[in-house]
């Protein structure tokens, strides 16, 4: 490995570090991450940077499940809501277990039963491959997202939420400044919607409770219209061009 060091992010070198995935001070959704982040940490969420002397190369951003900004049952268990190495050049290198490893001691130091984590062959979320090498089994999957878990002692499996999507009338778009990322899409469909006189009612997912009780399991971000998911993670406004004129026209 190189020369690297683990970082614990807390409200005392945030602003010297940034916000995780994002470190640039000019970008849309720094500021916002940094504000969400401040409320966040008293409730026992953590980031992890993985430094490269002055450069970030990775992170892994975890929360109590009570707490966690996923559509899930996990109470007792600790819940990863992104690892990410960002360069190639750091990749393969064993970065990844080292930031799961940091997770899974933690949990273990607070006596959790253990860690879950929603994965996704698909885009913006972790795949399975690092979890199941070190242990994690599948315990529940709602759509196209699974839910595994790496337990420490015999306990309850944690669970995706039912919640009901049939409630959402019309188009609605979910979203939380939870991944900062995303926060430029959500401008640009904001701007599309009121360019193009679309109905959108928005929805900011302020606390975990919010995320918690989406319909989608991805938690943080949700685009439905007439009680049917129709985007599960951040898409652009040209993305949302198509889904809308796909869904008004059917």
């Amino acid at each position: 490995m190189q020369d690297v060091k683990i970082v614990n992010l807390n409200i005392n070198n945030i602003s010297e570090y940034g916000a995780g995935c994002i470190a640039n001070p000019k970008h849309l959704g720094y500021k916002l991450k940094l504000e969400w982040l401040r409320e966040r940490f008293s409730e026992g969420l953590v980031i992890k940077l993985l430094m490269d002397g002055k450069k970030q190369a990775g992170f892994i951003e975890y929360a109590p499940g009570e707490f966690a900004f996923r559509a899930v049952d996990a109470k007792g268990y600790m819940v990863i809501h992104c690892i990410w190495i960002y360069q190639k050049k750091y990749k393969g290198k064993g970065y990844g277990l080292l930031l799961l490893k940091e997770c899974l001691e933690d949990a273990k130091k607070q006596k959790k039963k253990g860690v879950a984590v929603i994965t996704s062959e698909g885009p913006w979320i972790s795949g399975r491959k690092l979890f199941t090498r070190h242990g994690f089994e599948k315990v529940d999957q709602k759509d196209r997202f699974e839910l595994l878990v790496k337990k420490f002692k015999k306990a309850e499996n944690p669970k995706f939420r039912n919640n009901d999507v049939r409630k959402y009338k019309g188009l609605n778009l979910l979203y939380s400044d939870q991944c900062p990322m995303g926060v430029k899409f959500v401008e640009d469909i904001k701007d599309f919607s009121k360019k193009n006189n679309i109905k959108l009612k928005i929805v900011k997912l302020r606390y975990p409770e919010d995320a918690q009780n989406n319909p989608c399991a991805f938690g943080t971000f949700s685009i439905i219209y007439n009680g049917k998911i129709v985007a599960d993670n951040p898409v652009s406004s040209t993305r949302f061009k198509n889904i809308v004129e796909k869904e008004l026209k059917d």
